[in-house]
């Protein structure tokens, strides 16, 4: 049972994004690992930007 687990700043992503992101990522475990489509479970967690960091920095987000 594959669980795959995206985190993406949250920044306007739309519920179709969301959508395609989920369908495709099954989509890749099915024809490349051979995956049950069925059994195959992806997460998505929206994270403020404030929460995010790089190089050693904090993102400057939108929100607080």
């Amino acid at each position: 049972m594959p669980y795959v687990n995206i985190k993406v700043t949250d920044e306007q992503v739309t519920t179709a994004q969301k959508r395609q992101l989920i369908e495709g990522v099954t989509q890749l475990l099915v024809d490349i690992l051979n995956k049950n489509a069925q059994t195959t479970h992806v997460v998505i967690d929206e994270v403020p930007m404030g929460n995010w960091g790089h190089n050693g920095k904090q993102y400057k987000g939108t929100k607080s």
